[in-house]
């Protein structure tokens, strides 16, 4: 990922939060297959290894175990927020007119090699804790143990578990902070008075940017 220095994020706290708060990662894969995505949910534990552990699974049919289990080098991509910013929100265009669209996002990138594995009970362990996560939200919670105990070990059967040890962590936050105080005030409110809730939780990022913070 292209990171100028502006827009690096190397607190280590606030990427963990980041990539807690995603809830659907992007998991990419290069071996003699080509490159391969899954779009899978993955847990973090941030006190195992320098940065932290990612775990999950993917179907044992998903064509991306074989690059897993073959040690691949494996590229975890966690998108935040994003909008796009129109010239009309930069003070500066009345001044001198040479402005440009763009498009401002936080990201994080953990890179690493996976672990695989097919152990029924740890796989149950990290069904559960999944689904504990997830379900959270909802008014009455799911439980893997509402399903049949036979129903679960076939599904459990189906899939491969993944635990990548994270050796590599890359964060942006492109929030504006090469622009003058002027304009950036003008994206947050431009963004601000969207009707996008996109474009709103953007601005929220940028309340406290300040140029090159």
């Amino acid at each position: 990922m292209y990171t100028p220095r502006a827009f690096l994020d190397d607190d280590l706290p606030r990427l963990h939060d980041h990539i807690e708060q995603t809830r659907l990662a992007i998991v990419v894969t290069h071996d003699a297959q080509g490159l391969l995505a899954s779009h899978v949910p993955v847990l973090l534990d941030r006190d195992s290894g320098e940065f932290g552990t990612l775990s999950g699974h993917l179907a044992k049919a998903n064509p991306q175990c074989r690059a897993l289990a073959n040690g691949a080098q494996v590229l975890v991509i966690f998108a935040g927020a994003d909008a796009y910013v129109s010239p009309n929100f930069y003070a500066s265009k009345a001044e001198h007119g040479k402005v440009v669209p763009t498009w401002n996002y936080t990201a994080v990138h953990a890179h690493g090699q996976a672990e695989i594995f097919s152990d029924p009970q740890r796989l149950h362990g990290l069904v559960r804790a999944l689904t504990t996560r997830h379900e959270a939200g909802q008014a009455v919670q799911w439980a893997v143990e509402d399903a049949p105990a036979d129903y679960i070990d076939g599904m459990l059967n189906a899939i491969v578990g993944f635990s990548i040890a994270i050796t590599r962590l890359q964060g942006k936050r492109k929030l504006s902070q090469n622009r003058s105080a002027a304009d950036i005030a003008g994206v947050q409110a431009g963004l601000a008075a969207s009707s996008d809730p996109r474009d709103q939780q953007l601005a929220h990022l940028m309340s406290s940017v300040q140029p090159g913070v």
